[in-house]
């Protein structure tokens, strides 16, 4: 006498189901390769479009506050441009964050940073066809930050630790605190050191761009790159 198997099981001899989470390049990859991209366009901004960021809103807040004041080399409009779209991005993030809540980590992944190498790509077309108007400026200001702000409302939805791709305050505090000189244990030292490096070369390689080849170049890499990230993500860390 033969028995059933139990509901929701697949049958004996099928090949187990296929883990969609699980294809493509784990998301701690992906998010060490988005510092990187964040290091670039804020290399971008900072030396191209008058001394704002679009990626580090940390950054930013101290800039608005320096512009506020007055401070030669700043502008308060083009700051107070960086964090209404940043926050606009994040709006829209939530938006999609909540669209996939509790669905696949991958398809978030994919959406947000596909939208992402879009808006990248075409602050990148303005960069090259209208260098150093004011409404290149404008434009590659509010569309970077747009984009900076979409992903890092995503990248909270993943929650992945002392991975913000932006903002690396919490991440080198963690490296000091925890590690065994300051009485923890070092456990996620490695990674975190990671993010430093990645940060650091992505802003040493944007600035190399910008110096030598104008903003166009750095915008584009970074579209590329975070379109080939989009590409080949998965939802596994």
């Amino acid at each position: 006498m033969t028995t059933d198997p139990p509901p929701g099981d697949p049958p004996p001899g099928d090949p187990p189901p296929k883990d969609t989470e699980a294809r493509g390049l784990r998301l701690v990859a992906v998010l060490l390769g988005l510092t990187v991209v964040s290091g670039l366009i804020d290399a971008v901004s900072y030396l191209g479009l008058g001394h704002v960021f679009t990626a580090n809103m940390t950054g930013n807040v101290a800039v608005l506050g320096f512009a506020a004041a007055g401070a030669p080399g700043f502008s308060v409009r083009h700051t107070a441009t960086s964090v209404a779209c940043f926050l606009a991005g994040a709006l829209g993030g939530g938006r999609v964050t909540a669209r996939y809540c509790g669905g696949s980590r991958r398809t978030l992944t994919q959406v947000t940073l596909a939208v992402e190498a879009l808006l990248v790509g075409v602050s990148a077309v303005v960069a090259f066809t209208a260098p150093g108007t004011a409404g290149m400026t404008y434009t590659a200001i509010a569309l970077t930050a747009f984009a900076m702000g979409l992903r890092n409302a995503t990248v909270i939805r993943l929650g992945v630790p002392d991975l913000t791709t932006t903002v690396l305050t919490r991440t080198l505090t963690g490296l000091a605190a925890d590690s065994r000189a300051g009485g923890g244990t070092g456990r996620r030292s490695l990674r975190r050191t990671a993010s430093v490096i990645a940060m650091l070369a992505g802003a040493a390689f944007g600035s190399w761009l910008v110096m030598h080849q104008g903003l166009g170049t750095p915008l584009l890499i970074a579209a590329v790159a975070s379109g080939v990230l989009a590409a080949v993500a998965s939802g596994r860390e």
